[in-house]
């Protein structure tokens, strides 16, 4: 038997059929079968000694079976609580496969000698790009012109252009950012390049942190975008009294955490247009169910686009070989142990 057992919980979110994946297949299975699919995998003899099984999707209800056995688990967004991972006897290692660690009990993990991984700023441009994209869809109404072309507003229109909905040009004005990482220091470069001006948030729970606060800020944002993790201080930091201090032409974006904004309370601003508009790459349930109030609301000022910010091929591309170089590390150091 391999010593190590390696199991992919939910591939197909990473759409490694789109990938160079001779990382994952060359370092820990046989090449000549389909890495791509699900099932048990030999090692090649001149590699790590492990048995691979990927799995595209795995379901609350499998989550025990499949990792009963495993000594590494690889995962996106399946949800590993205690109870689940108390099934894993003989786990050392979890690699995720993104940014986020909100699904992982990090104190489980802690307590029974689990290190946990994550990958980060490997998708800085492609979500930067769609942070972007997200606020000048909202401050051009482009969403409901490409609505108007379609439905025949333009041809049956009397002069040459349509100017029904409001434009707003964002070069002069103020754009405050809510974490300044990586995606965030990339977010302010592509505002400024719009000749917008830009403002760092405190970090919310951080007392030291001599940089303005939020609350402060707000009154006099024009766009307040998102890069912050979701955390105890962070949970519906944009809630009715954050949305309260905005102004009702502000511009909320939000490409980071769905938790982070409290959406009852987006949604009545945005109807009583307390505020100008909205742009979300993520909701707090995902996939949402069809009865999400956001999705039912069908408001000219929301845009939503279905947690696809990170999803460019460079991107999920670094993501994979920055997993694989960081589990072959973990069992370089430790994991024969």
């Amino acid at each position: 038997m391999s010593q190590h057992r390696i199991v992919f919980l939910d591939a197909e979110t990473l759409g490694l059929a789109s990938l160079d994946s001779k990382g994952l297949t060359e370092n820990f299975t046989d090449s000549t079968k389909d890495g791509l699919s699900e099932g048990l995998l030999e090692a090649q003899a001149n590699s790590i000694d492990a048995d691979v099984t990927i799995f595209d999707n795995t379901a609350p209800s499998e989550v025990k079976e499949r990792i009963r056995h495993a000594s590494v688990i690889l995962v996106n967004k399946v949800v590993l609580n205690a109870d689940t991972l108390s099934a894993a006897n003989s786990l050392k290692y979890i690699g995720v496969t993104a940014t986020g660690m909100n699904n992982i009990d990090l104190d489980y993990c802690n307590a029974n000698g689990i290190e946990v991984r994550n990958v980060t700023a490997y998708g800085t441009d492609s979500v930067a790009q769609h942070t972007l994209t997200l606020l000048l869809n909202v401050a051009t109404r482009f969403v409901q012109y490409q609505h108007d072309v379609h439905a025949g507003k333009w041809s049956a229109s009397p002069h040459f252009c349509l100017s029904s909905h409001p434009v707003v040009e964002l070069a002069g004005k103020h754009a405050v950012i809510v974490g300044h990482g990586e995606l965030g220091k990339r977010v302010e470069v592509l505002l400024k390049a719009l000749g917008m001006r830009v403002s760092i948030a405190a970090r919310p729970g951080k007392k030291e942190d001599t940089r303005p606060s939020l609350s402060s800020l707000l009154p006099h944002a024009d766009v307040v975008t998102l890069h912050c993790p979701l955390t105890d201080d962070t949970n519906q930091l944009i809630d009715a009294n954050a949305l309260s201090l905005m102004k009702p032409s502000c511009f909320l974006i939000n490409t980071a955490r769905g938790g982070l904004v409290d959406e009852h309370a987006l949604l009545n601003a945005l109807m009583s247009k307390q505020l100008g508009g909205a742009g979300l790459d993520v909701l707090s349930v995902e996939p949402p169910p069809e009865d999400h109030i956001l999705l039912k609301a069908n408001l000219p000022n929301l845009i939503i686009s279905p947690h696809n910010a990170w999803i460019g091929v460079n991107a999920r591309q670094t993501l994979l070989d920055k997993t694989v170089e960081q589990l072959k590390a973990f069992i370089a150091d430790r994991g024969n142990a």
